[in-house]
């Protein structure tokens, strides 16, 4: 029971204990060593130690909402190997990228559960890799009863993709995501932090689960690549994720969100090196709006850490140096975190 009231109060930004500990974001499950967003993924990052499982939403053609990183589905099923789905691939431009490939909003649910779910970093992750062609596309409400069924208190932290992408196509996937908690038991009482990098989603989000005090809201900040929302973008608008990360857009986000993400290296940015260096000022800010700080994604290989944290060939597994990386992220002051490695954060975070 304390740790579930930990999680909500943390969840929501609202005072916590003393001791209270970042939460670990299972991202796309414990995707480290099982391909992602895939049942399986999922109940390893229960066992192993999350708060939170990560499921990123897509449709289906009969407007299922089922987990994929992206909609384009071509690095991580077995799709390119059915020759009776071959004529289905085509290009699409998903938030002005042009992509080619097969997309879940093409194929219906049984179609799609004719596939099997393939490791999407190959080699880099051979344990993974091994299990290419056991586990189907999962769907949330399934996601939803796995953890349901754990014998302790997990969260979901769901990332609602391309709204308004999708939107033009037809798919209302916040709408879909509402219905879907409040036709939950599980749901309506766990925890829950929905996640988008579009404004226009969280705000409606917003106004349609106020009064669930188990639900709580996330902006996702993009790299700097990526200069604009896609929401703002469609729109014609000049707001930028840059003025998003300033004191007067963390106040603004502050009134339609409890929790900000930003990527890693936004928060401990690299030098010319590619040394980890001293913290920006964004956690300090966001507290100081009212906001929770989460970061993503913390990776166990040398090639996703900072050059003074590595050991090894490039495509190793470092772990010490992935649980360095988080524990300094703590120094920092961040309130959660998103891994692949759910076990590594957990004894980063436990000091085990």
């Amino acid at each position: 029971m304390l740790l579930r009231l930990t999680l909500v109060l943390l969840m929501l930004g609202m005072a916590m204990p003393a001791d209270a500990k970042p939460l670990i974001f299972a991202h796309r499950g414990a995707s480290a060593w099982l391909p992602e967003e895939t049942l399986a993924a999922y109940d390893k990052a229960i066992a192993d130690g999350a708060d939170f499982i990560e499921p990123d939403l897509v449709p289906t053609r009969d407007g299922v909402l089922v987990a994929r990183h992206e909609s384009n589905i071509s690095e991580t099923t077995d799709v390119a190997g059915h020759p009776e789905f071959a004529a289905r691939r085509t290009v699409k431009v998903i938030d002005g990228k042009r992509q080619e490939g097969w997309f879940t909003e093409d194929f219906t649910l049984a179609e799609l559960k004719t596939l099997r779910a393939k490791e999407r970093l190959g080699a880099l992750r051979p344990e993974s890799m091994r299990h290419d062609g056991a586990f189907e596309i999962a769907t949330f409400d399934e996601i939803a009863a796995l953890a349901a069924r754990s014998k302790r208190p997990v969260g979901l932290i769901p990332e609602i993709k391309h709204p308004t992408y999708f939107s033009g196509l037809g798919f209302d996937l916040a709408g879909k995501l509402v219905s879907a908690i409040k036709a939950s038991d599980y749901l309506r009482r766990a925890p829950v932090i929905v996640q988008c990098f579009e404004i226009g989603t969280l705000k409606r989000l917003h106004a349609e689960l106020a009064g669930m005090g188990n639900v709580a809201l996330l902006q996702l900040i993009q790299s700097p690549d990526v200069k604009q929302p896609a929401d703002v973008v469609a729109a014609g608008g000049t707001l930028t994720f840059e003025d998003m990360v300033t004191p007067r857009g963390l106040a603004e986000i502050a009134a339609y969100a409890q929790w900000i993400s930003p990527p890693l290296r936004r928060v401990i940015p690299l030098d010319a090196a590619g040394n980890a260096g001293a913290p920006a000022a964004l956690i300090a800010d966001a507290h100081r709006a009212g906001l929770k700080v989460s970061v993503f994604t913390f990776r166990p290989e040398n090639q996703f850490l900072p050059a003074n944290l590595r050991h090894g060939e490039p495509d190793a597994r470092w772990p010490q140096g992935m649980m360095a990386d988080v524990r300094a992220f703590v120094a920092a002051g961040v309130d959660g975190f998103f891994t692949d490695d759910p076990a590594l954060g957990r004894a980063a975070v436990d000091g085990t």
